[in-house]
């Protein structure tokens, strides 16, 4: 267990510089797939309200799917806040459709194969030759990288300005629904 642990701490050390986008922020806008290869663009999201964007590492990670199904648990009360939820991942769109059907999730979950939105919020990091010996990253990410985004959650009003932040390099720590939903009640809507 303890080679684990060693482990995880390489992975959130390689992690450790990356600072992801900040409150008072521009979210930049984005044009990516949903599971079923639709295109949806963060503008047109936030013409129904706050959205709320998700980062995730991708399905294969358990500590991702626990969180994706926590904020599921919590959906109806963020959408009685006026906020909707996106997630994005470096996969594959039928990597999204898993983790749709695996975590019964009912909010988009878009696909980053390039990874360029992951790079436009400052969350791009490669975890280290150690763990591309444990995972091979181009066989799941779906452009073939070799990177994976910090996992890290914003809150984006209407405006595109990000009203909250939380970027973790420690991808066990996220943004808790209540956390969010917190921010939301703070926002007056």
């Amino acid at each position: 267990m303890s080679e684990l642990k060693d482990f995880q701490k390489l992975v959130i050390a390689n992690a450790s510089g990356v600072k992801g986008l900040s409150e008072g922020d521009k979210a930049p806008d984005f044009s990516l797939p949903n599971a079923l290869g639709k295109k949806l663009t963060l503008s047109d999201a936030l013409k129904s309200g706050i959205v709320i964007i998700k980062f995730y590492r991708g399905e294969w990670c358990p500590i991702c799917n626990l969180d994706l199904r926590e904020i599921q648990n919590h959906l109806p009360q963020i959408k009685s806040l006026g906020a909707s939820l996106i997630a994005i991942s470096p996969q594959k769109t039928d990597d999204a459709l898993t983790a749709i059907q695996k975590n019964e999730l009912e909010f988009e979950v878009l696909s980053d194969a390039d990874q360029e939105v992951i790079k436009a919020y400052n969350l791009q990091f490669d975890p280290g030759e150690d763990y591309h010996q444990r995972r091979d990253l181009t066989l799941v990410n779906g452009g073939g990288l070799k990177t994976l985004p910090v996992p890290a959650t914003f809150i984006v009003n209407t405006n595109q300005i990000i009203e909250a932040a939380h970027v973790e390099a420690n991808y066990t720590e996220r943004m808790g629904p209540m956390e969010i939903i917190e921010v939301l009640k703070g926002m007056g809507n």
